[in-house]
């Protein structure tokens, strides 16, 4: 399975990096995963709602512009479903079966995604009703991947 995780803005905090490192490494034994990275817009504080919008309008155009033609869309977002660890694997698992082998997560910036992004996405996943650093939810998410294909293969993991 390919995978592909599309985030924006650029990581700089060393402790994520090495954490994202680590995963990537071990998620080589399942299958390939591309780490896509697409500039952030510069977002002051005290933005209006509709340069809001446009912020989110222009990091969603980076957005889609990676977005593999032939792949499953999963966009991270508060709305989105909350699975536990075993459902996301036999999503995953589900996918590969029935011939989705290009999977697309993708995690938006410090505003959210375009409308525009959420509707391209196939599907909306949620890890909580709470906010958390785009940055650090890169680190989960490649975490939760690793784990899921440790589940779908049938290999131990932590609970």
């Amino acid at each position: 399975m390919n995978i592909t995780i599309i985030s924006v803005g650029k990581l700089k905090e060393k402790y994520l990096k090495l954490g994202i490192e680590e995963y990537t490494k071990r998620l080589g034994a399942y299958g390939q995963i591309y780490l896509v990275e697409v500039p952030d817009e510069k977002a002051p504080e005290n933005l209006s709602a509709a340069e809001e919008e446009q912020v989110k309008q222009k990091e969603g155009e980076r957005i889609l512009n990676k977005i593999p033609a032939d792949s499953h869309v999963i966009a991270l977002a508060i709305e989105g479903k909350q699975l536990t660890s075993e459902q996301l694997a036999q999503n995953l698992n589900n996918l590969a079966t029935y011939g989705k082998s290009k999977v697309t997560f993708i995690i938006g910036g410090s505003l959210g995604l375009s409308n525009e992004v959420t509707q391209r996405a196939n599907e909306k996943l949620s890890f909580s009703k709470m906010t958390f650093p785009h940055q650090l939810m890169k680190l989960v998410l490649v975490e939760q991947v690793y784990r899921a294909f440790r589940i779908i293969k049938g290999e131990p993991y932590h609970k």
